[in-house]
């Protein structure tokens, strides 16, 4: 009989740390899965500024101050404008 409750005692304790470790594990990981959203939400927010940038970065009046200030760039006269026409995917001649 003592044999018996020495075994169930043991499978008691067996069991206790099982538990024990099974929720220190699931904490573990709740906490890790809280560290994973939010830099997932810190991305985010970095990739609305990125677009926001972006957006700005790309408005047509800065593209043409910026080519026309630093790069020397000018628009073409209209003698300088040639018309390409595409006919059945071949380039036709104008």
């Amino acid at each position: 009989m003592l044999r018996l409750n020495l075994l169930l005692l043991a499978l008691a304790i067996l069991c206790a740390l099982g538990v024990v470790t099974s929720q220190h594990k699931a904490r573990k990981y709740f906490i890790e899965l809280q560290g994973e959203k939010d830099k997932a939400q810190q991305m985010e927010v970095e990739w609305g500024q990125l677009q926001l940038e972006q957006s700005t970065l790309a408005l047509p009046a800065r593209v043409e101050r910026i080519a026309s200030g630093q790069l020397h760039m000018h628009m073409p006269q209209g003698a300088q404008i040639q018309f390409v026409r595409i006919e059945n995917g071949k380039v036709a001649a104008p």
